[in-house]
């Protein structure tokens, strides 16, 4: 055999590593299209993932302190525990929701009538702004567009039914994932060897802490804007406070942006209202901006989600792009997860945590490092 043939038959690709690659590619493709199929039920146990990590620990304290070992019945006394806050919290915003929602209602009529005339706090804005006029001009675009918002009931029902399916789903199967846990987290630690399995376990638990933490923190916090939110509206004599408040408190929950979000429609609400609250107001978010920023995050993270600015802001920026507001939600608790595991990988690189310290390129154990070497 002479030289270019044996060089031609070593640079022949084996016929298995051309089927290999070719059926990785058929089955990326296929995941790919999967993915695509599920993903609404795939978000769900995403969203179920992160309630049943956050209830978990206390899940743990109830069956060690309360149940004495029963986990079902621990799970269940959780479970059950919030819904009875959920519902306490619906029913305490109930009761002034409806009633101002029927003053809203009540309202509605005159405040329109005042508009249009450009009479009233409204109207005067309206005219300041030039608002009537544009609507004057583009009434025919106005009335086809309103045309349109009629058309979708159907697809409104059916948004409707499918975010009660959504809850329903999310919360069985958080209560299913908390309650079978640690039956699944024994079981797949077992298939590792007892070092790689601790090491797995801590790492785990440091994630959970990260998602616990932010969770916990950022209701607080929205709480506590919500709560001054209502206070300032209501001493300012912004009607409706409860509905502003509440709105304001859900976008906080949104970072960085949600809290702006939510300043600017109490804000024009405060300027609707008068002038003086509109000024009350807007001085109140700017005051409440540093506070929060400064202060309120940094004292309630600090021992949970350790990230600074940056990796913040980039992972919000990828997580809106990849899942719009559920994204933004699950960003930061998401950039801790990954940061705990970078920083387990990059420890054990450089060779940091070991079961015994080493000196030396030989990694000689450092109790033997001065003893003189055993002849053979």
């Amino acid at each position: 055999m002479t030289d270019a043939t044996t060089e031609e038959a070593r640079s022949r690709v084996p016929v298995r590593t051309i089927l290999t690659t070719i059926g990785l590619v058929l089955a990326t493709g296929v995941a790919v299209l999967l993915v695509m199929r599920v993903e609404r039920v795939l978000i769900w146990m995403v969203v179920a993932l992160f309630f049943a990590v956050a209830l978990y620990p206390v899940v743990d304290w109830v069956q060690r302190h309360v149940t004495r070992g029963r986990r079902s019945l621990a799970t269940l006394l959780v479970f059950v525990l919030v819904l009875v806050v959920l519902g306490g919290l619906l029913a305490v915003f109930a009761v002034p929701l409806a009633q101002e929602g029927t003053q809203v209602a009540g309202q509605l009529p005159p405040l329109i009538a005042d508009a249009r005339a450009g009479r009233g706090p409204v109207g005067d804005l309206l005219t300041r702004v030039h608002a009537l006029e544009w609507v004057q001009n583009n009434q025919d675009r106005i009335r086809e567009f309103a045309t349109g918002l009629g058309t979708p009931a159907l697809g409104v029902v059916q948004a409707a039914g499918t975010a009660v399916v959504a809850t329903v789903t999310i919360f069985v199967l958080a209560y299913l994932a908390v309650l079978e846990g640690p039956k699944v987290v024994d079981g797949s630690l077992a298939l590792f060897p007892p070092d790689r399995a601790e090491r797995i376990r801590r790492v785990t638990h440091d994630c959970a802490k990260t998602v616990t933490g932010y969770i916990s923190g950022n209701l607080l916090i929205s709480v506590i804007c919500g709560l001054l939110t209502y206070a300032v509206l209501k001493i300012a004599g912004v009607p409706f406070a409860g509905l502003i408040a509440l709105f304001v408190a859900i976008t906080d929950l949104i970072p960085l942006v949600g809290a702006t979000i939510g300043a600017v429609v109490a804000t024009i609400a405060g300027f609707v209202h008068s002038v003086p609250a509109g000024i009350a107001v807007l001085v109140f978010f700017v005051l409440y901006q540093q506070l929060e920023n400064h202060l309120l995050q940094p004292l309630i993270f600090a021992r949970t989600v350790k990230l600074n600015p940056l990796t913040v802001l980039v992972a919000i920026l990828v997580a809106v792009e990849l899942a719009g507001i559920l994204g933004a939600l699950l960003a930061i608790p998401a950039a801790g997860i990954v940061q705990v595991i970078l920083r387990d990988v990059w420890d054990h690189r450089r060779g940091r945590p070991k079961p015994q310290p080493t000196v030396g390129p030989e990694q000689v154990p450092v109790d033997q490092a001065g003893r003189p070497a055993t002849a053979g």
